[in-house]
């Protein structure tokens, strides 16, 4: 099969490897119509995260079930699936608490960027669609399988509501899903941080009520003046850099939730600024699982179209452009077609 491999930062190349084979009976292969670029591929990409060899990338995925262990009793080939960067068991006590992605038994996924991938605990991963969906529904469904479903997860654990005011620190996938979750959420406000034309438009078409052009703490004063002095009462953190954790816990006000879901590179939060504060931090990887029954039904029924977020497709073979793309914030996300 052909697969995306990223052999250095800044090298993709396009591959034929082995096809991947059922290896425990837990196991499913999944065949890919479309897959995607993740922001968080970026990150080895520039070189900030270490690569210890090639490495096939991809980890964003829903479509045909082609074949499945024999333990495998949840799908069926045939089947459209969804599921999320992390496979889970789904049944352990982690798991029961809502969250899948630090399940006792959680494996990472890997090489969605090519025709076929294996998917372990396919059980407690997958979750199928009722029919298979037409084709322009697709990009809505691959975008739960990851960035809708972190965007989700940031809305709530900022605790995102009716009578709250929002912001949403990122302008990349993740927050603009975060500016949707918030809406969907019941958001009386929501405020997108961005300095780019397309994901403005793309933000306020998702709910936004208010865009801010500022960062750092020109963005933190900003907040607050359109919040009475106060800060908003849920903020989203969705890059996971020093700058946006800190512009993301400043403008929040006293009593208020952050939810950071932006893989944190080199931040440090200074402890005596964060006691005084009095706000509320809570993220890490999100749990898609939790949210994808949800999330599948808003899609499937067309309340929500997260699919918009993708606004470059190319071929498998030019992941590289791709990839390039989105580095110089040409694209916000890039759908590939194997």
């Amino acid at each position: 099969m052909r697969v995306a491999v990223m052999t250095a930062p800044g090298q993709v190349h396009v591959e034929d490897r082995p096809d991947p084979q059922i290896i425990e009976p837990t196991d499913a292969i999944i065949r890919l119509s479309a897959t995607c670029i993740c922001g968080s591929d970026l990150w080895p990409y520039r070189g900030v995260e270490k690569l210890e060899g090639p490495q096939p990338m991809g980890h964003e995925y829903a479509d045909i079930v082609e074949e499945v262990g024999a333990a495998v009793t949840t799908v069926r080939p045939g089947q459209f699936v969804v599921g999320s960067f992390f496979a889970s068991d789904n049944t352990c006590e982690i798991c029961r608490a809502g969250y899948h992605s630090s399940c006792i038994h959680r494996e990472g996924v890997s090489g969605a960027q090519g025709q076929y991938m294996r998917v372990p605990l396919a059980d407690g991963t997958l979750l199928a669609t009722p029919e298979v969906p037409s084709g322009d529904l697709i990009p809505g469904f691959l975008a739960a399988s990851d960035v809708l479903g972190t965007g989700w997860f940031a809305a709530v654990a900022a605790q995102a509501g009716p009578g709250k005011t929002v912001a949403v620190v990122g302008d990349g996938a993740v927050g603009l899903c975060g500016v949707l979750a918030a809406r969907q959420l019941g958001a009386e406000r929501i405020i997108a941080m961005s300095r780019h034309e397309a994901r403005q438009r793309l933000a306020r078409e998702f709910g936004a009520t208010d865009i801010v052009t500022e960062r750092g703490e020109e963005g933190v004063t900003r907040i607050k003046d359109l919040t009475g002095g106060l800060g908003a009462h849920s903020v989203i953190e969705a890059v996971g850099t020093q700058e946006s954790m800190m512009q993301a816990i400043g403008s929040t006000r006293p009593g208020g939730h952050v939810g950071y879901v932006g893989v944190t590179h080199d931040v440090q939060l200074p402890g005596m600024g964060l006691f005084f504060s009095h706000v509320h931090l809570h993220g890490g990887p999100a749990p898609v699982r939790r949210f994808l029954p949800e999330l599948m039904r808003l899609i499937g029924e067309r309340h929500i179209d997260p699919g918009k977020v993708f606004d470059l497709a190319l071929p498998l073979d030019q992941a590289a452009d791709g990839y390039r793309a989105m580095d110089e914030r040409r694209a916000i996300k890039v759908l590939l077609h194997p």
